[in-house]
């Protein structure tokens, strides 16, 4: 009978109490004297600096760029008005010789009333004799 009063004990006894997590003085001790780690707040100053940097710089070099497309635009323009006037100076020279030559020159004579020398009443003199 031995076992079965062993069997009917065991269903008597409570039931052990869980095992409870032991806290010594010194571990309590140590939980409260470091102090609770805070959450760090975020830098954000740093970034929004450099994003502010590198917009400045980016705002620096499209303000160079317009710059530099609007004297080529200048560029560009007079080199229109240089080809334009040489245009106007090579007319200009042709009408000039063809207003200095020789038969223009020949008609205007006649009509203002000169004509020709005969060959026969030409002479030549020599400058170079002293």
């Amino acid at each position: 009978m031995s076992a079965t009063a062993d069997w009917f004990a065991a269903e008597a006894a409570p039931a052990p109490a869980p095992a409870r997590r032991r806290t010594t003085r010194t571990s309590n001790s140590l939980l409260r004297a470091r102090p609770r780690r805070r959450a760090k707040p975020r830098r954000i100053t740093g970034g929004i600096a450099w994003i502010a940097a590198f917009a400045i710089l980016l705002a620096g070099v499209v303000a160079v760029n317009v710059a530099v497309l609007r004297a080529n635009v200048a560029v560009n323009k007079f080199d229109q008005q240089q080809l334009q006037l040489q245009a106007e100076n090579a007319a200009l020279a042709s009408q000039v010789s063809s207003a200095n030559a020789s038969i223009r020159i020949e008609q205007a004579a006649r009509r203002l009333g000169l004509v020709p020398a005969p060959a026969t009443d030409t002479s030549y003199i020599d400058l170079a004799r002293k």
